[in-house]
């Protein structure tokens, strides 16, 4: 009995934090691969803090994955 208290002592945290990491690990469309074949930081295609997309992201998304013939917001 006292075995058994020392599992769940051990294991529910456990269990706890890991079912946390999956659930928020979500399928994540933002790769390091793509910052690293773009030679972009992560902001150019993401808002500060957001997986949201700036227009640069949506046209990388929606052009196949490039950003050739991309023209960014015009400079004021």
């Amino acid at each position: 009995m006292v075995a058994m208290g020392r599992f769940l002592q051990l294991a529910l945290p456990a269990g706890v934090l890991a079912t946390g990491i999956l659930f928020s690990s979500t399928s994540t469309w933002a790769k390091p691969e793509y910052s690293r074949k773009t030679k972009k930081e992560c902001s150019f295609c993401h808002p500060p803090d957001s997986w949201n997309l700036t227009d640069a992201g949506k046209y990388y998304r929606e052009h196949h994955y490039s950003l050739e013939g991309y023209k960014g917001p015009a400079k004021k």
